[in-house]
């Protein structure tokens, strides 16, 4: 992995403009994804194992949108085509979950170095 992509993997001139820059938020804006994210990667998990198509389809949108609000756009393309398929196909599934895991693995780093 560059540091390229890492650093690019969050456009905190998108979120500064939420916040106004103001430190303090963008942090608390930023753990706040973390969580949200983990959480949301599991429930897909789940929603994988169940084929539960209405339950990836919502955690999928809330991440898309989630990431969107941050800046995290490579992250929320990934999980906009991820919204899309149903999780009865399991391979289609597995390889759409695999790569919003890789995308989200490089919006963690960023934030990770973002709160040093």
């Amino acid at each position: 992995m560059l540091a390229d992509e890492r650093a690019a993997a969050v456009d905190l001139a998108h979120l500064n403009r939420y916040t106004a820059g103001d430190l303090t938020l963008n942090t608390e804006i930023l753990r706040l994804f973390q969580k949200q994210a983990i959480d949301l990667v599991t429930q897909l998990h789940h929603c994988l194992d169940t084929a539960d198509s209405n339950g990836w389809f919502e955690a999928a949108h809330s991440i898309k949108g989630a990431a969107r609000g941050i800046g995290a756009f490579a992250l929320a393309d990934a999980v906009a085509d991820a919204e899309k398929i149903q999780p009865q196909d399991r391979a289609k599934a597995q390889a759409a979950l695999a790569t919003m895991k890789s995308r989200a693995g490089l919006v963690h780093m960023f934030i990770d170095s973002y709160l040093r």
